[in-house]
């Protein structure tokens, strides 16, 4: 994947920086429940929890990324996650703590990873380019810094992929367009949550240019 998003990105690299000051570029982001792998290396469908909804809907409203795909291909596990959101979207959650309301206004369950694109295509007027996340070390990954820049620079959104359990399936990474970078710790413990590494790698990506 990494030699095609090289290859687009110096191609987008040679257009008049003009087209692209007009809009920024939004990165949308999702939570992948299945496929993801658990400890034995396996495929599964790992269980969204409470947490999942209220610190993603918080993150990616802090960083105003349009919206999260809570993605899980399990009946029950979507109406789990209908009935939360309904509560403190809805009613007196809504009027006692309005702001947890806006900030779960943009999550978004669906089925598969394929209607999360669908959906920023529909919103965007354009498919998404796949962004991958590993807390394991890779060649060839995309720094932060050359993530926030291409947002800058591009006219083709983003849908940066998170995967629960113990990461993304093979099959997820293989279809992505790049491989960004991992959280690397100062002592070599590397077991952050999902949660906290969305939000780290949100505000490396999108605060970029204000720190750099």
């Amino acid at each position: 994947w990494t030699g095609s998003f090289s290859a687009r990105r110096r191609r987008i690299a040679k257009r008049d920086p003009g087209e692209w000051k007009l809009r920024k570029v939004p990165l949308y982001v999702a939570l992948v429940h299945y496929p993801v792998l658990n400890r034995r290396g396996e495929t599964i469908a790992s269980a969204v929890t409470n947490l999942d909804l209220h610190d993603m809907a918080r993150t990616v409203c802090t960083f105003d990324v349009p919206a999260c795909y809570i993605v899980t291909p399990l009946e029950d596990q979507q109406a789990l996650c209908e009935r939360l959101l309904s509560h403190w979207k809805l009613g007196i959650a809504r009027e006692l703590h309005p702001a947890r309301g806006e900030a779960l206004e943009r999550l978004r369950v669906v089925g598969n990873i394929g209607t999360a694109i669908e959906g920023v295509r529909e919103e965007w007027g354009e498919s998404p380019l796949l962004w991958a996340t590993s807390a394991r070390e890779s060649e060839g990954v995309l720094s932060c810094r050359e993530a926030g820049r291409f947002l800058d620079e591009s006219s083709r959104p983003v849908l940066l992929l998170f995967g629960t359990g113990w990461g993304l399936a093979p099959s997820v990474l293989e279809d992505a367009d790049a491989l960004l970078e991992p959280i690397r710790g100062a002592n070599g413990y590397n077991h952050l949550s999902v949660r906290c590494a969305a939000a780290i790698l949100m505000d490396r990506i999108l605060n970029t240019g204000k720190r750099l």
